[in-house]
């Protein structure tokens, strides 16, 4: 079930995976601006629909997406966070049986394959994504993020010192090559994932941690201390550490994709 940040909703509807890529075909930045879009709306006038089959009031999902994806072309943007404003402001003022509406967009990023080429291809395993929901009082939430990071580090990892009991068998590390999957995502309305993907990256290269939990703490304090448009910010990652086959001192070794069960950590840090 959905969440809003106004409160609990009786009902609500919408339309999901709506795609779309506003292309400037003359070379040059956001020339390819493409996203996966989620809308959702609630209001009372909607709920006759669900309750007498009076669709009166009611704007057809299909029409959402045909909205959404024509609604495009007059964004003159190029990050998330003023995308979303746009559509959902732009939806409740067409439609004012609407009380509020969630529009949530995903990032489909293509990057060119040189300096000025008219040729592009798909960029990362990250995703930036943005959601604000909008009422008839104005903004309730504006939240951002990136998924799918995709981390290794050869060396600097450690994981030692925990506790030990009958159920415990695995050894102190004092080395390991790490690999670990983030996600994040942050309370502001600011554009400023390329900011935090070069954060992210510079500290995970450049900090030599004792476990997972401190990685991620330095990551959340630095984007506090660095991004004043930043209130709180959430991280999750996934120790997904290879299992070793065969290893000569720690100078190489080979590896396959760790087994699951895998260790989950949090995190959640506000001014």
């Amino acid at each position: 079930m959905h969440q809003f940040a106004s409160g609990w909703k009786r009902s609500y509807y919408g339309k999901g995976d709506v795609t779309v890529y506003r292309l400037h075909r003359d070379p040059g930045e956001g020339a390819v601006f493409g996203a996966n879009v989620l809308i959702l709306i609630y209001g009372d006038a909607f709920w006759p629909t669900y309750t007498e089959g009076d669709n009166s009031s009611l704007v057809a999902t299909d029409s959402m997406k045909n909205f959404i994806q024509r609604e495009t072309m007059n964004f003159t943007g190029n990050d998330l966070e003023s995308y979303c404003r746009f559509i959902a402001e732009k939806f409740m003022n067409t439609y004012p049986q609407a009380e509020g509406a969630q529009v949530t967009a995903n990032e489909l990023p293509y990057a060119p394959l040189s300096d000025a080429s008219v040729a592009f291809a798909p960029v990362g395993t990250e995703r930036a994504w943005s959601r604000i929901e909008t009422t008839r009082q104005g903004v309730a939430e504006q939240r951002s993020g990136i998924g799918g990071f995709r981390l290794l580090r050869l060396n600097g990892s450690a994981f030692r010192g925990f506790v030990r009991d009958q159920y415990t068998t695995l050894p102190d590390i004092a080395n390991r090559p790490l690999h670990m999957w983030l996600d994040l995502d942050w309370a502001g309305a600011d554009s400023i994932a390329n900011q935090v993907r070069a954060l992210v990256h510079e500290v995970f290269n450049g900090f030599e941690s004792g476990s997972i939990q401190q990685i991620i703490y330095q990551i959340g304090t630095r984007m506090l201390a660095e991004i004043p448009s930043i209130t709180e910010v959430k991280l999750e990652a996934n120790n997904r550490t290879w299992d070793t086959i065969q290893e000569q001192g720690d100078s190489i070794g080979v590896y396959t994709d760790a087994r699951p069960p895998y260790g989950c950590l949090g995190l959640c840090l506000k001014r």
